[in-house]
């Protein structure tokens, strides 16, 4: 599926990932390929992208790795929407 993760300065990040989970206001919650669509409000915590992917080198500072291939980035608010297998995280 299709990630865009986009802030108020710069689209952090855009690419294919296996799985998104994200911190939603009524609990973490996780996305795979064909999910139902989705729109929700996010909370402070962490987006944690699963896959193979790479970070522009000029965001790699907001990102941290994981030895399992995830990759996270902390936020502190947003929303997310998810339709055809397409997630957009609009984060503060």
């Amino acid at each position: 599926m299709y990630l865009e993760i986009v802030s108020p300065e710069a689209t952090l990040f855009a690419g294919e990932v296996s799985s998104v989970t994200v911190p939603g206001i009524n609990g973490e919650f996780q996305m795979l390929k064909d999910h139902a669509p989705i729109v929700s409000l996010l909370q402070e915590g962490e987006v944690k992208i699963t896959g193979q992917i790479e970070i522009e080198e000029e965001f790699e500072d907001k990102f941290r790795k994981e030895g399992n291939g995830k990759t996270i980035l902390a936020i502190k608010s947003g929303t997310i929407e998810l339709k055809n297998n397409k997630v957009i995280v609009l984060a503060d």
